[in-house]
This record gives C-alpha cells, structure tokens and sequence, in this order.
C-alpha cells in the first residue's frame, strides 16, 4: 500500500516544528490574591536570575517572562518579544531596557498607555515590587538571587 501523500523524489517531509521561547518560564507562585509580592519577596524570586516580569492578575496569571539584556518589546503584534494577544494592548505597546543592574520601561505611543505603580509614564526607571499595568495584564517586576 502506498501513500499518496508522500512527497515526491523520496523526500522526506519536515517534522512539524515546535516554537519554545527561552524568556517564558512559569514560576510556581503561592496564590497571590490575597497578598501580592511585596518589594522584599520581588527582589528575591529563588530559582530566577536577573530581571523578569510576574503576571500577577489578569489573563496569564502566574505566568513569568524572563528578561534578557537589551531591549524586550510587549505588544499585540506577533513579532512582539512578549506577544499579549488582548485587545487592551497597542500592537507595539512598549519595551523594556535592561542591564545587569537597572531595567527602564518605555512606552511606545499606546493608546491605553502604559502605568508603573498606578501612573501613567512615558519612561520610567524601574525597581523589584514595581508594578507595570499593561492593559489588562499586572506586572510585578522581580529580580532573582540566582
């Protein structure tokens, strides 16, 4: 029995490829509802090391993204480092810069704007218990002791 579908010439057809992205990891949090990270808790998320960004409430709760140095873009458009599929989210809604020892947020012109602790900014330094409200979704900005 032969199959019709086989490619022609004996070629093998591709495996199906699977994307992982390396920056999103899940952190196994405590339920936070109750009590949010606090500023000391964020400074020291064991098991993460340098700068990442806990979604705390909001769609995707629970969820961690690993910040790398350079530049991190969060948007709705699917080229975005962070993709938020959410229609509170500008396709490029804004980015974060990070270095070994600081991380800057930048908002990129959205229009529900970008919040760091209940203010709307343009640009704003950042530190461990800072919460970034991007659309629906709740940031706290954590730092690992790895």
């Amino acid at each position: 029995m032969t199959d019709e579908r086989a490619p022609e010439n004996g070629k093998q057809k591709p495996e199906a490829e699977v994307e992982t992205d390396p920056t999103v990891l899940f952190v196994p949090l405590a339920d936070r509802s109750e009590h949010p990270l606090s500023r000391e808790e964020a400074a020291h998320i064991e098991g993460l090391s340098g700068y990442a960004l806990v979604v705390e409430r909001g769609p995707r709760s629970g969820m961690t993204y690993k910040l790398i140095p350079g530049n991190t873009t969060i948007g709705r458009h699917p080229e975005s480092d962070i993709f938020l599929n959410d229609v509170t989210v500008s396709r490029h809604h804004c980015r974060f810069l990070v270095s070994d020892d600081s991380i800057t947020v930048e908002d990129s012109g959205s229009t529900n704007g970008t919040y760091v602790n209940d203010q709307r900014i343009d640009t704003a330094v950042l530190s461990p218990g800072d919460e970034v409200l991007v659309g629906r979704f709740h940031f706290v900005v954590a730092h690992g002791d790895a």
